[in-house]
């Protein structure tokens, strides 16, 4: 009998049809979906299954970089420029981006550059505002405008404000105005865009701190008072309330609902350091905390939201407070590894917190989800400065030391 032969291609038999080409993505039953489907479908995907689908094609490429299918992803990621309830900061730039910077924050991966050095020891403070940066300087506050597309600053300053006879201790910087707090005692108004200024006389010792919202200024001093300004017109600099603390004022904020102020104070007393007061009377509306060392004085104090509020100083630890659930112990607290005194926080309204540190210029990054440091960045060895003040965008951490301005640049690893 004779064996059966396998079949035979056509080719094999001298057919000349040719392969049939692969189907092209256009023609993929995929497309053949409502977009709404698609969307849903995509949305089950993590950052990776959803990088390695978008290298199938250029058209599954476009569609998986829409911000829409990044949203939830970016919302888990570090400083990827969404709040917790979900608020975008950075509108404008890719959500896909954000997320990929985001992973350089998480590993710490940068490049560090210092962009100014000056030839004294101060104790500077900063604020960052869209593509200027503004830093103080001694007596004067200078805005350097960013340089597009890198982590420097154009060399010199598009503007200086002045007005202090002595070092700037701390300014803020809302709705186009410049208000800063200094050692001379003296609190001074600036507007960016144009000449009007207006100083006057707040405390019998320096204004360590200060804040400015809706149309008033609050104020901490050394002369362990906290006041309460109005810039209504025709009461400009008018003193509204005098709150006495009973200790030196290092930290002071306004809450976003505008109705009340918390304020840090040396802790050198028998109350909390950490006090909240209303602005229609000026009175005591509650302390947070009851287990504070004597000397566990709050250096920085931050909110969220009206409800939550970050603080630090000098016993070493970041706290988390929710004055809905209880104003006796924070909900949340994390340790300096290294026993430092904490001077500066700053949060990305979600899932991370820089801090500053007292010793060799070290700035560390905090997961709220985890409870130790993500990262650390040692700036300042083999001398030893504290990061006075930090402030980071997406991309960008810029902390300032006692000499230089330090910047991480968090796209370029």
């Amino acid at each position: 009998m004779g064996r059966k032969g396998s079949p035979r291609s056509p080719q094999a038999e001298g057919g000349s049809r040719a392969a049939s080409p692969p189907p092209s993505s256009s023609s993929s039953p995929l497309w053949a979906l409502p977009e709404e489907l698609l969307l849903l479908i995509c949305s089950y995907l993590d950052a990776q299954a959803l990088g390695r689908l978008g290298q199938v094609c250029r058209r599954l490429r476009f569609f998986t970089s829409r911000d829409v299918l990044w949203r939830r992803i970016a919302r888990g990621c570090l400083n990827s420029g969404f709040t917790q309830l979900g608020t975008d900061l950075a509108a404008g730039v890719p959500v896909k981006e954000r997320v990929k910077v985001s992973q350089n924050w998480r590993h710490g991966r940068c490049r560090r550059e210092i962009l100014l050095k000056w030839k004294r020891n101060l104790m500077p403070w900063m604020e960052l505002d869209g593509e200027y940066l503004y830093l103080s300087q001694a007596e004067n506050i200078e805005a350097y405008r960013l340089c597009p597309d890198s982590t420097g600053l154009q060399r010199h300053p598009q503007a200086i404000f002045s007005g202090h006879q002595e070092d700037v201790c701390r300014f803020v910087l809302v709705n186009s105005h410049v208000v800063s707090g200094g050692g001379d005692g003296n609190i001074v108004l600036h507007k960016i865009h144009g000449s009007y200024s207006v100083k006057f006389s707040a405390h019998e010792q320096e204004v360590n701190c200060v804040d400015f919202q809706g149309g008033l200024i609050v104020s901490g001093s050394r002369d362990r008072t906290a006041k309460v300004w109005s810039l209504s017109a025709g009461r400009v600099g008018q003193c509204l309330h005098t709150v006495q603390t009973e200790d030196r004022v290092w930290s002071i904020a306004i809450s976003p609902l505008l109705s009340s102020f918390v304020t840090g104070t040396a802790c050198c007393g028998h109350t909390s350091p950490l006090r909240i007061w209303d602005f229609e009377s000026g009175q005591l509306l509650t302390c947070l905390g009851t287990d504070f060392h004597r000397g566990a004085g709050v250096l920085d104090v931050f909110y969220e939201t009206p409800s939550l509020l970050l603080s630090c100083g000098y016993d070493t630890y970041i706290r988390y407070w929710d004055i809905r659930t209880s104003t006796r112990k924070c909900v949340q607290e994390w340790e300096e590894p290294h026993d430092s005194a904490l001077y500066c926080i700053r949060s990305d309204g979600n899932h991370m917190i820089a801090s500053g540190s007292s010793y060799y210029g070290v700035v560390r990054l905090w997961d709220k989800r985890q409870t130790r440091c993500l990262q650390s960045f040692h700036l300042s060895s083999p001398t030893s400065s504290p990061v006075y003040c930090l402030r980071f965008s997406t991309t960008h951490l810029y902390a300032a030391l006692a000499s230089a301005l330090h910047v991480l640049d968090f796209t370029t690893p």
